[in-house]
């Protein structure tokens, strides 16, 4: 006699409590995956060379969104994720007062754009801020930043007056130090905008690691 044709179940075969059983398994997993990315990690993509040679185009980091969220403060050093002010990414950026030629903007535009923008913490409220040589100038001392591409030239790369960053605000600025558009032209930003710290790289494999 010929053997009976084993046939896997098929989802209409299933008895109605196994079905209904299967849907809030894979609704569940759905909302915990959608809230892991949501409250703790989220992957982002590096669109642009401004953080070279930290992060090149392309490059895959996933971003820390719950220190942030129970009160930890972005520190100088961290790499973080942030909605920039309202004409940050126009051409030029704007600032949200008048800017002197010889410093960095002292004060964002008082909206926020809904873009995402990656940077480097530079400073933090109290500091007082300027840029030589491509290099940030904090609290009067020059900063030692072996990770930064080397400034080109050009008024960027000298600010020499110094700005106080506000309490509450954070100033950043991109590791390619001559191909930044950063807080250098639209000014420190307020904590609130801080979306998290990226602190690893996942793609491509070569530049897997820690930040």
């Amino acid at each position: 006699m010929a053997e009976t044709e084993h046939k896997r179940p098929r989802l209409k075969d299933l008895p109605g409590g196994q079905v209904t059983e299967l849907i809030v398994i894979v609704v569940t997993a759905l909302a915990i995956a959608l809230a892991v990315q949501w409250l703790l990690v989220k992957p982002y993509r590096i669109p642009s060379g401004s953080m070279e040679p930290t992060l090149d185009v392309g490059q895959r980091v996933l971003v820390n969104r719950l220190s942030h969220r129970l009160g930890s403060n972005p520190q100088v050093g961290d790499v973080i994720t942030f909605h920039p002010p309202a004409g940050a990414d126009e051409q030029p950026p704007r600032c949200g007062v008048p800017k002197a030629v010889d410093q960095p903007c002292r004060a964002p535009t008082s909206g926020r754009s809904k873009q995402t923008f990656i940077k480097r913490v530079v400073g933090v409220g109290g500091d007082r801020i300027a840029v030589r040589d491509g290099h940030v100038v904090r609290n009067g001392r020059m900063q030692s930043e072996p990770f930064i591409a080397p400034c080109a030239g050009g008024q960027e790369c000298d600010l020499p007056r110094a700005i106080t960053v506000p309490r509450g605000y954070v100033f950043c600025m991109g590791d390619n130090r001559g191909a930044s558009d950063d807080g250098r032209f639209w000014g420190p930003i307020p904590e609130d905008w801080v979306i998290g710290e990226a602190f690893a790289t996942y793609w491509p494999p070569k530049r897997v690691g820690t930040l």
